[in-house]
């Protein structure tokens, strides 16, 4: 089944939010300015941070992949709180139900978008970066592209229900 992309981001808006959240924390920790930050929006892109360039290849790199970091650590986080209300409570309540969708919309946002690889891409490529970034940043971007393609195929949220109820059982944190 094929839901339009806004209304996917309509429905999971939380993750929207962290992911353009990531990623200001992300120009703060690499010294990189924020211009503009724009957390959700009902348009295309849902949400979007404008910072200036900044000052090496590899901080621009982890700008682009900081939602992926965020995102899945808080996903994982909510998603943990989640399962130990059930196992509290003995049962699924609506605070478990509202835990695990926050987690799941968190989680299914931590994949870089496409934005974010063109963002890398150029960087790297307009740039006199060193060949260990072109090395590392060419696969992340082709990954960061194939990630996008999958999501027509439902993979990030394929990879929330994994963060959210896949590795604790796995780790048998649950």
């Amino acid at each position: 089944m094929i839901i339009p992309g806004f209304i996917v981001s309509w429905i999971t808006f939380p993750g929207v939010i962290v992911h353009e959240l990531a990623h200001k924390i992300f120009c703060h920790l690499t010294g990189t300015r924020v211009v503009q930050v724009c957390y959700f929006r009902l348009g295309n892109p849902a949400g979007y941070v404008i910072h200036e360039q900044p000052t090496s290849v590899w901080k621009h790199i982890l700008i682009g992949i900081g939602p992926f970091f965020l995102n899945t650590i808080l996903g994982l986080v909510l998603g943990l709180m989640a399962l130990a209300l059930k196992h509290a409570m003995h049962q699924e309540n609506f605070a478990f139900g509202l835990l695990v969708w926050l987690a799941i919309s968190i989680a299914m946002h931590s994949f870089p978008s496409s934005g974010d690889a063109k963002s890398i891409w150029r960087a790297v490529w307009e740039r006199q970066s060193p060949i260990l970034a072109k090395i590392v940043a060419s696969p992340l971007v082709a990954v960061i592209f194939i990630g996008a393609i999958g999501s027509i195929f439902w993979l990030d949220l394929a990879y929330g229900f994994l963060i959210v109820f896949g590795v604790p059982e796995f780790f048998h944190l649950h």
